[in-house]
């Protein structure tokens, strides 16, 4: 059985995910990710994603990401992902993902774009 796991340095900055994000995990991270944005209602809110220790995702991962997005929206807020490789980088390439999300090589870059 695969898992996902996601460590949280501090919701609104940066969040570490591992494993994969699918069907079966991506309800857990949108739920959590989604609680953590609601906690700053109105603020501009913006969460980096760390994809470097995350082996696969679905296109219910990306639907997750989607959604946490949209909720940053209105107020300013953005996901930054980094960290991308193999599978995981052909899959938001393939889907279109990493031309509307700001996508960096490295956390630094990444951190940089969230204003940490």
């Amino acid at each position: 059985m695969f898992e996902m796991n996601f460590t949280v340095e501090a919701w609104g900055r940066s969040v570490l995910l591992s494993g994969r994000l699918d069907a079966r995990s991506a309800p857990d991270f949108e739920k959590a990710a989604l609680a953590a944005a609601d906690e700053h209602p109105g603020e501009r809110l913006s969460m980096l994603l760390d994809f470097s220790g995350l082996e696969y995702i679905s296109s219910a991962g990306l639907r997750s990401i989607l959604v946490l997005a949209k909720r940053l929206s209105p107020s300013g807020g953005k996901v930054v992902l980094c960290g991308m490789s193999g599978v995981v980088e052909e899959v938001f390439g393939v889907s279109g993902f990493d031309s509307f999300l700001p996508v960096t090589k490295t956390r630094e870059d990444a951190l940089r774009l969230v204003g940490a």
